[in-house]
C-alpha cells in the first residue's frame, strides 16, 4: 500500500480497502497512543517498494497453539474498534473497478502484490497445523535424507559436535553405514519412561525419517564462488513472487540458479531463507531451520540491516516459537518501513502468541489501516475469534474467500473457515469449506487434516482414519500424530493399540528433532505427554512454557498437566484462565469441567462439560466420550 496521500485517508491498492477505515479527523488509536513501532512522523511518509520485500502469501499460522490467557476485560470496546458493518453486513460480491473507493462492507478485495507472507506460527491453528504455501504439497526431488536429519538431531541432543552445512549444500543419499547407529541415538533422547520401548521407538524414528524424506523438496548446491562481486539485490531477476506462485520447489530452484551466478545477491539469500522456513513448516521437517538461519545471516552479512532478511528472521523466530525475538525483528523492520505487510503481520502474530491480546488488537487495527489485504484480514478475524466474536471472524473470512482468486489464497482462507466451523461443531460447513480448499489445492495438508477430523466427528470413521494416515505419512507433526493414535484407540480393532503407541512414539522422535534444530517444543511436549506419555515431563514442559508466555493454550496445557499429576487445586485457576477471554474451545471446557469435578465443584463441572459437548460434540476421538461419561456420572450423583 502506498503512503497515505493526505495523512488520514489510506490510498487504495488494487481495490483493497481497510476493514476499519481511518477516522477522517484523527489517526488510528494505536498510532495516537504511540504504541505501534514505525509510526510515520509528520511530513512526507515513506514509500513502500516490493522489489526486495516478499509479501502477500497468506499464512497463519503457525503452527502453534499458544494463545492468550488474559482476562476478558483486556478486550473491551475501548481496546479495539469493531466495525459494525463488518459484524452486521452480508457477504460481498467481487471487487468492483468502476469506483475508486469501497465501503467497509466490501473491505476484502483481491490482493495482487508480490510480498510473501511471514511464515510465523500461525494464529488460529492448533499445534502442528501451520498454514501451507501454495504448491507446498507438490513433490519435487528428494531433499537431504531425513535419516540424516534425525541423526543430526541425535548428535545435537547428545552434545556431539556437528560440522555446520552451508545453505544449499547438494542433496545426497544416505550411504554411511553408521546411519542406523546415529538414528539409534535418537532413542536415547526420549523420556526415561519410554526407554523400555527403545527398539519400537527406533523403528518409528526411522518411519519419521522416511516420511520427512518423502515429503521434502530439493535444495541444490549454492556456493559463494569467492568472487569479488559487490553485494547486490537482483530481485528483478528472481522475483520474491515465485514463493507464492504455486510451486515452492520451482522457487527454490530459481533461487539456486540466481545465487550460482550472483552469490552476493543479498535479496535472493533472504528469499531463500524464507523458502527454507516454509519448507520446514509445511513438510514438518525442522532440520531446515538451521539452513534458513544460515541463509538469512548470509544476507545480513552482505547487506547489514536489510529489511527482507530481518523479516525472514522474524518468520524464523516465530516458527521456532521464539516470539519475543519475532516481535523484536518485526519492530526493527517497522521502524524503517511502517508499511511492510510482512512485519505488520508478524507483529500481530507475535503479540497474540505472547498473550498480549489488547496490543495484538491494536496492531491489527494499525495493519489494517496501513496495508489492508488477505494476510491482515485473516489475523484480524482470529483476534476476534479469540475474544469469542465468532460472527465477525466468520464474516471477515467469508469476505476474504469471496474475493480470493489465487489458488493458494482460496485453499488457505477456506481451510481457516473450515477450522472455525469445526470449532463450533458445524461439521457439515467444515467439510464444505475443506472441500473448497482441496478443490483449489488437492495437496493442501491443513485441509486434509481438518477434513479427516470432521469426518471422524461426523461418523465417517473409516474415511477419517485413511485420511489422517495419509496426512501423517507426509506431515508427521504432533497434533495429527496424536489424533491418529486416538482414532486407533477409539476404534479398538486388532493391532490398533500398538498402532496408537507407534504414533505417540513418533511424537517423541519429532520433538527430539525439533529441539535439536532450535525449536521450542515445550507446548507440544506438554500436550502430547499429558495424555500419552510421561506425566512428569508434561508438567515440567508446561511450566516452562507458561514461564515464557501466558496464553489460553499455555494456560490450558498447564492446567491439564497439573490435573494428570493429581494437583487439581493448583490446576483450577489455570483452567478458568484458559476460558476467560471468551474463546470457544470444547477441549478447554472439557478440561475445566474435569478439574472442577475433581475439586468438588459439581455444578460448575456439569455446566462446563455440557458446554463442551454442546459446542463441539466430537471435539476429540477419546475426550468426547470421556466427557459424556463424566457428565452422566455427575447427573446420576445429583
Amino acid at each position: 500500500m502506498a503512503p497515505r496521500t493526505n495523512g488520514t485517508e489510506p490510498e487504495k491498492e488494487n481495490g483493497t480497502t481497510p476493514l476499519t477505515a481511518p477516522d477522517p479527523e484523527v489517526a488510528p488509536a494505536a498510532e495516537r497512543s504511540g504504541t505501534e513501532p514505525g509510526t510515520p512522523a509528520s511530513g512526507p511518509e515513506p514509500s513502500t517498494t516490493t522489489a526486495d520485500t516478499p509479501e502477500n502469501t497468506p499464512s497463519a499460522q503457525a503452527a502453534t497453539t499458544g494463545r492468550t490467557a488474559h482476562p476478558a476485560t483486556d478486550h473491551t470496546a475501548a481496546d479495539r474498534r469493531t466495525p459494525a458493518d463488518v459484524r452486521e453486513s452480508g457477504p460481498v460480491e467481487g471487487p468492483r473497478t468502476d469506483r475508486p473507493t469501497r465501503p467497509v462492507t466490501e473491505a476484502v478485495s483481491r490482493s495482487t502484490t508480490t510480498e510473501v507472507m511471514p511464515l510465523a506460527a500461525a494464529p488460529g491453528a492448533p499445534a502442528g497445523s501451520p498454514a501451507q504455501a501454495p504448491g507446498a504439497g507438490s513433490r519435487g526431488q528428494v531433499a537431504e535424507p531425513a535419516v540424516e536429519a534425525v541423526s543430526r538431531a541425535a548428535g545435537a541432543e547428545g552434545g556431539a559436535e556437528e560440522k555446520p552445512s552451508r545453505p544449499g549444500d547438494p542433496a545426497r543419499a544416505e550411504t554411511d553405514p553408521s546411519a542406523r547407529q546415529r538414528v539409534d541415538a535418537v532413542r536415547r533422547v526420549g523420556e526415561a519412561g519410554r526407554r523400555m520401548r527403545a527398539l519400537q521407538l527406533g523403528g518409528t524414528a526411522v518411519l519419521l525419517a522416511v516420511a520427512l524424506t518423502a515429503g521434502a523438496i530439493a535444495y541444490g548446491a549454492i556456493r559463494d564462488n569467492g568472487g569479488t562481486t559487490v553485494a547486490v539485490s537482483a530481485a528483478g531477476a528472481v522475483s520474491p513472487a515465485l514463493l507464492s506462485s504455486g510451486s515452492l520447489d520451482a522457487s527454490i530452484a530459481a533461487l539456486q540458479a540466481q545465487l550460482r551466478s550472483q552469490p552476493k545477491d543479498f535479496g535472493s539469500w533472504a528469499t531463500l531463507g524464507l523458502a527454507y522456513v516454509e519448507q520446514a513448516r509445511t513438510k514438518g521437517d525442522p532440520s531446515r531451520y538451521p539452513q534458513a538461519d544460515k541463509a538469512l545471516k548470509r544476507s545480513l552479512g552482505l547487506r547489514p540491516g536489510n529489511e527482507q532478511a530481518l523479516t525472514g528472521q522474524a518468520a524464523l523466530a516465530a516458527a521456532r516459537h521464539d516470539f519475543k525475538d519475532a516481535l523484536k525483528y518485526a519492530d526493527q523492520v517497522l521502524k524503517e518501513n511502517p508499511y511492510s505487510q510482512n512485519a505488520l503481520s508478524s507483529r500481530i502474530d507475535a503479540l497474540v502468541e505472547l498473550g498480549r491480546y489488547a496490543d495484538a488488537s491494536k496492531a491489527a487495527d494499525t495493519a489494517d489501516s496501513r496495508r489492508p489485504g488477505g494476510p491482515v484480514f485473516t489475523r484480524y478475524a482470529y483476534v476476534h475469534e479469540l475474544r469469542g466474536d465468532v460472527k465477525t471472524a466468520r464474516r471477515v473470512l467469508e469476505q476474504a474467500l469471496a474475493t480470493s482468486t489465487a489458488r493458494g489464497d482460496i485453499s488457505y482462507v477456506a481451510a481457516q473457515l473450515g477450522q472455525l466451523a469445526w470449532n463450533q461443531g458445524d461439521y457439515k460447513s467444515a467439510l464444505t469449506y475443506y472441500a473448497r480448499a482441496l478443490a483449489a489445492d488437492e495437496n493442501y495438508l491443513p485441509a486434509l487434516e481438518g477434513r479427516a477430523r470432521a469426518q471422524y466427528a461426523s461418523g465417517d470413521r473409516a474415511a477419517a482414519v485413511r485420511g489422517m494416515e495419509q496426512v501423517v505419512a507426509r506431515y508427521p507433526l504432533p497434533q495429527p500424530l496424536v489424533e491418529l493414535g486416538e482414532m486407533y484407540e477409539d476404534r479398538g480393532a486388532e493391532g490398533d493399540k500398538e498402532k496408537a503407541r507407534d504414533q505417540y512414539a513418533l511424537v517423541d522422535a519429532w520433538i527430539a528433532l525439533a529441539r535439536a534444530n532450535g525449536v521450542n517444543a515445550d507446548l507440544d511436549t506438554a500436550l502430547a505427554a499429558a495424555d500419552h506419555g510421561n506425566k512428569t515431563s508434561a508438567l515440567r514442559a508446561a511450566r516452562a512454557e507458561w514461564a515464557r508466555r501466558h496464553t489460553v493454550h499455555t494456560a490450558d496445557a498447564l492446567a491439564w498437566a497439573l490435573h494428570v499429576n493429581g494437583r487439581d487445586e493448583e490446576a483450577l485457576p489455570y483452567a478458568r484462565e484458559a476460558t476467560a477471554t471468551g474463546y470457544r474451545n470444547a477441549s478447554f471446557l472439557y478440561h475445566r469441567g474435569v478439574i472442577e469435578r475433581a475439586t468438588g465443584h459439581a455444578k460448575d463441572a456439569r455446566a462446563s462439560l455440557q458446554a463442551a459437548l454442546t459446542l463441539n460434540p466430537g471435539f476429540s476421538p477419546l475426550g468426547a466420550g470421556e466427557a459424556r461419561k463424566a457428565l452422566k456420572d455427575l447427573e446420576a450423583a445429583k
